[in-house]
């Protein structure tokens, strides 16, 4: 006997009982389409993550082009304030 036979053997013992238990089958095709269905969700979900990634990417590279401060010579920055200690009027 050959692993086919084996093999053979093992399906067909497997579908008479899904025969004699339909509510088995109807379990083993449910866990199926649940794994499926997580493997569609995580796929999705990571191809979306990286075109967040990219979009935040091109959002930061876009704003770093807009905000240009104009640089001189001799400026000093001023200083801040300080804040207001208890007991100090």
């Amino acid at each position: 006997m050959g692993p086919l036979d084996e093999a053979g053997k093992a399906a067909s013992g497997f579908m008479d009982a899904m025969k004699s238990q339909p509510l088995a089958l109807a379990l083993v095709v449910m866990n199926v389409a649940l794994l499926a269905l997580f493997y569609t969700i995580i796929r999705s979900a990571e191809a979306r993550q990286v075109r967040i990634v990219e979009q935040q990417k091109q959002l930061v590279e876009l704003l770093a082009k807009c905000m240009v401060l104009p640089q001189r010579e001799g400026l000093v920055p001023l200083p801040m304030p300080r804040p207001a200690q208890q007991g100090e009027d």
